[in-house]
């Protein structure tokens, strides 16, 4: 029994130590009210000075003050406050580019994330159509043959002799590649004779693999029915939590229809959605003759004002267009996925709007059109902030346009370390020093936002910030870092999935830093993102995720 005792004060003695929320019932001499303080922490204001404070006040959704802890506490009165116990308090994190609606709606399919082998991706695929043996279609995501001991593209007989009625479609890790059973090619009408502009329908000795590259894929996911507007509404609402927890409150979806957007600001109106998302629309006829003709659409958690292009695949996949051939496959250069007219004509037309123009592009042929595509548009300097999503490898030749237009290069740092292993293959090695260059390009305006690109890479922003410190994976590896000469610092990174993602939005004066005025949304951490070991900033937990003053996640 005193041991059963002893076991339970500790246990309230180690609660003590943590975060604590409570009713504020002292009585001082405050003469203002607040709804929320949060005290004793080590607050990044990530203000133009990097400052850093103790405490500050919250009301109506927004930073009253912001200074230190007797400061704060002398001049308001709250109906709550937080003791942060001097842990570390950032600005809620921007993911600058990601599939949020695409994620949540993979939570439903078979996650292949990880796979090590395409039997180990079939094993997944059998015990997902066990879990739901009534759906139309069998759908995964996530597999990457890099990673397997036979690193190219699997073939679909397996799937043909296991699921010949079940249309089967599994997207790789990148999106730019799919493998699909026999079921599907037929659904879609796909032979040996389909050609098309930006895709391929991969063949060997003249029968399809089953392997699909880019636009290709299209003509399978078009035949797949569209999900309910509730699941939709699960498939956001399930993305939103796990975002939460993980301490993003913000972020851009890259690639949506006004049918979704209209769904998001629905339920932000009804509560059933929180999370603040800067919509990127896809450039459909629709979609433009919509908003070009009644422009932006912004509220306080939605912000609709541009589209996105997709100028190229993936260097996974072979798709990102080349200057000079893969160094893997000789005389293959990858493709675009338009032709340069039709660039050049969504460009001229944005020009006479406010929205921006985000182009996907990976490949240093890519970039270069795009660069100059946008130059030609923009004319000079300008605050369009018009994007280059990606900007993966850029040529040496081309790295100055982007500070001479004031064209903003939109990374994700974990690109670079899922694909170190292989990618000097792709290139060789007088390219790969020119690809994921984060410091050269954040060089060119002064400016970088950051994001992840999920459900392409990993969920967790603590997963980019330590990519783009240290330039290394989940083990830590290389011991060097991976070219590290493009490495940022820590408060480098910290800004770009902050402030910097909101600039890239035109979101800069209301959120991204903790300062007076702005939205109060912010995530405390168990440990110091600027001090603690590189080897430990993957594994931190984050223990409190507020959004608007109001808490959406507690460990």
């Amino acid at each position: 029994m005193k041991k059963t005792l002893r076991t339970f004060a500790a246990a309230l003695l180690l609660g003590s130590t943590l975060l604590s929320s409570c009713t504020s019932t002292r009585s001082r001499t405050a003469t203002e009210t607040a709804d929320l303080i949060v005290y004793n922490g080590t607050v990044y204001t990530v203000n133009d000075n990097f400052d850093k404070a103790e405490a500050f006040a919250v009301k109506d959704g927004k930073i009253l003050a912001v200074g230190t802890t007797e400061e704060i506490r002398q001049k308001y009165n709250a109906t709550e406050e937080l003791d942060a116990h001097g842990k570390a308090i950032y600005p809620g994190f921007n993911d600058a580019h990601a599939h949020f609606y695409r994620y949540g709606l993979s939570l439903q399919s078979a996650d292949l994330v990880g796979t090590e082998s395409f039997k180990e991706v079939v094993r997944k695929v059998t015990e997902q159509r066990e879990k739901y043996p009534d759906t139309e279609w069998i759908t995964g995501r996530g597999w990457d043959q890099n990673d397997w001991a036979v690193k190219e593209f699997p073939a679909k007989d397996t799937l043909d002799a296991l699921f010949p009625n079940t249309p089967i479609i599994l997207t790789r890790v990148d999106g730019h590649a799919a493998i699909v059973n026999q079921k599907a090619l037929d659904l879609a009408g796909i032979t040996t004779a389909t050609k098309m502009v930006g895709g391929l329908v991969e063949e060997e000795k003249g029968k399809m693999t089953g392997i699909l590259i880019d636009n290709a894929i299209d003509l399978v996911t078009a035949k797949i029915p569209e999900a309910t507007e509730e699941e939709q509404r699960q498939a956001l609402q399930a993305a939103q939590e796990n975002c939460f927890a993980v301490g993003i409150t913000s972020l851009a979806d890259a690639g949506l229809d006004k049918s979704t957007a209209d769904l998001m600001d629905a339920m932000h109106k009804s509560g059933d959605l929180q999370m603040r998302v800067y919509v990127m629309l896809n450039p459909t006829k629709a979609n433009l003759d919509h908003y070009l003709k009644n422009g932006i659409y912004k509220t306080d958690r939605l912000n609709v004002r541009s589209f996105k292009i997709y100028g190229d695949g993936a260097l996974g996949s072979r798709g990102a267009a080349l200057l000079k051939p893969y160094e893997d496959k000789a005389g293959h250069y990858g493709f675009l996925l338009a032709t340069e007219k039709e660039f050049r004509d969504i460009a001229a037309t944005l020009a006479k709007s406010d929205f921006q123009m985000n182009t996907h592009a990976i490949g240093d042929s890519t970039n270069r059109l795009l660069l100059d595509i946008y130059g030609e548009v923009l004319g000079g300097k300008n605050d369009k902030r018009w994007r280059i999503e990606h900007s993966q490898i850029v040529n040496p030749d081309d790295m100055a346009k982007y500070g001479k237009y004031n064209i903003v290069p939109s990374v994700q740092p974990t690109h670079a370390t899922s694909d170190m292993y292989w990618a000097g293959d792709r290139l060789g090695k007088d390219r790969i020093a020119h690809a994921y260059p984060f410091k050269e390009l954040l060089q060119q305006n002064g400016w970088l936002p950051l994001g992840s690109d999920f459900p392409v890479e990993h969920i967790n922003p603590l997963y980019t910030f330590h990519a783009a410190v240290a330039r290394q994976d989940a083990k830590n590896w290389p011991d060097a870092g991976f070219q590290m000469e493009n490495s940022l610092t820590r408060e480098e990174a910290l800004r770009g999935m902050t402030i910097w993602a909101a600039k890239a939005a035109f979101e800069e004066n209301e959120k991204g830093t903790i300062e007076t005025g702005k939205f109060a949304d912010f995530v405390i951490l168990e440990d110091d993102l600027m001090t603690v070991a590189t080897e430990k900033m993957r594994n931190l937990q984050v223990l409190y995720t507020y959004l608007n003053g109001k808490q959406v996640y507690k460990k």
